[in-house]
């Protein structure tokens, strides 16, 4: 969590103008203030920080020479494209993670303060959740002098053959039949989806997102040059109707998808909108790219796409860092045979390889029952924490966008949530506006939050005052 912005400072060396221009400016800097992002209005501004309003328009004035900022008439002042920005210099202080308000922030957001309260904004169970003695036990089992001499040269491309055989299960045991040369193992699942990507895919192809959805894998698409199509998502998966009609006028070439468990609305896939959404596949030639991440927080028996056609049109993608610990950076995929192949040859110009000593040892928390385990126990905490979220959602007079379900709530704040977001870290607060959810940034009035981190009253009586 940052700290509390600083009040400014009258009598100090430098103008209130001066020390208000200063902090936008490190906010654009650091990207806590995307490009286009609006400033708050003269009379907001003046009111949050207690100065006049010809201090404010000073302030505004100062950014807007540097080159940071400029002036819409009629709409107020706006931050611009990063090429016009100038570096500002490091004024020291407690280092304060940024609050997420574009894609790559949103990642930085995620290395927040150790020790620190959790942040209702947070993609990431707290520390307190995990279970580090659970991770100590199996590195020390899978360090055996044996396992040791095999670390010394490189590993089968695909991954640990142990970690691939114990996936093969585990796959089984959700319903998804594969075979061991149809299992690769990746740096996490976000890698699984790039190599998928950089694989089926060349810059310009267009390929289907929900929206709203992730918005690192937004940024990653458009950064690997592909046209991004969304898909609304409702409470039982994509909107088919739009789906359809996106297949027949830009002939995507893939669809990436979360069937369960939804990041930001927690919605989960209904067996007739999957059966509905393969047909739709195999008539337009498309693939859909199953993004699982969230799997081990969910029943086996939910519904996923790659159970229904066996591995054909489908791709499967999961990891474990959002219910093992963020550090252990592994994932897999899981793909028809032939496709498996290429998958790892586009692995293997990446990375060359996966990490044994990390796969070995997660293949003994799966075979040895304690990965299933120590879900169970997060699963029931988990649900507790999102009982008492709800019940202090509602009694700060706010409502849920879509049933509440899994690690996320989506809930309707009744005001821009960008401007909340900027409010809130004045007061040491990151928050997760649902701008950051849409393939096209825009103002919103929802809000993504972490159940396991929003627990408290009192957060959500601050929210509901500064709506």
């Amino acid at each position: 969590m940052p700290e509390p912005a600083a009040a400014l400072t009258r009598g100090a060396a430098t103008t209130l103008a001066e020390q208000l221009a200063r902090r936008f400016a490190e906010r654009i800097e650091q990207r806590l203030l995307g490009a286009g992002s609006r400033l708050p209005s003269v009379r907001e501004c003046a009111q949050r920080h207690q100065v006049s309003p010809a201090t404010v328009v000073s302030a505004y004035d100062l950014l807007q020479a540097r080159g940071l900022v400029e002036a819409r008439p009629q709409r107020g002042f706006f931050v611009r494209g990063r090429s016009h920005t100038a570096p500002t210099p490091a004024t020291g202080g407690n280092h304060r993670p940024p609050v997420p308000v574009d894609a790559t922030t949103l990642v930085r957001s995620m290395f927040q303060v150790r020790g620190g309260p959790p942040s209702p904004g947070m993609g990431t169970l707290p520390e307190d959740w995990l279970d580090a003695a659970l991770l100590q036990r199996a590195l020390r089992r899978a360090s055996s002098a044996e396992a040791a001499r095999s670390w010394l040269s490189y590993g089968d491309p695909a991954g640990s053959v142990v970690l691939r055989q114990a996936l093969v299960q585990r796959l089984a045991d959700i319903g998804i039949s594969a075979g061991l040369a149809q299992v690769v193992t990746t740096v996490g699942a976000t890698h699984a989806l790039d190599i998928v990507a950089r694989t089926l895919t060349q810059p310009g192809d267009a390929v289907l997102v929900d929206e709203p959805g992730w918005a690192i894998e937004f940024a990653r698409l458009s950064r690997q040059g592909l046209r991004l199509l969304p898909v609304p998502r409702g409470p039982d998966g994509p909107d088919l109707a739009v789906m359809e009609a996106l297949l027949k006028a830009h002939r995507p070439r893939l669809y990436v998808t979360v069937s369960v468990l939804h990041n930001p609305t927690g919605a989960s896939l209904q067996p007739a909108h999957a059966h509905r959404m393969l047909r739709l596949a195999e008539q337009h030639g498309l693939t859909l790219v199953e993004d699982d991440t969230y799997a081990w927080l969910a029943p086996t028996h939910a519904t996923r796409l790659a159970q229904l056609d066996g591995l054909q049109r489908t791709v499967y993608v999961s990891g474990f860092s959002k219910i093992l610990t963020p550090q252990w950076r592994v994932g897999y995929v899981a793909a028809a045979p032939a496709l498996a192949q290429r998958l790892v040859d586009t692995k293997l110009l990446g990375t060359l390889n996966t990490p044994s000593p990390l796969e070995d040892a997660l293949a003994l928390c799966l075979t040895q029952g304690s990965l299933r385990r120590h879900a169970e126990r997060v699963i029931q905490r988990l649900a507790a924490a999102r009982e008492r979220t709800v019940q202090h959602v509602h009694a700060a007079g706010l409502h849920f966008a879509a049933a509440p379900q899994g690690l996320f709530g989506w809930v309707d704040m009744g005001t821009d949530t960008d401007r909340l977001a900027q409010v809130m870290l004045d007061e040491g607060c990151l928050i997760a506006p649902g701008s950051l959810f849409h393939a096209t940034p825009r103002p919103t009035t929802l809000m993504r939050v972490n159940f396991a981190a929003g627990q408290q009253a009192a957060l959500w009586k601050r929210l509901r005052q500064v709506s």
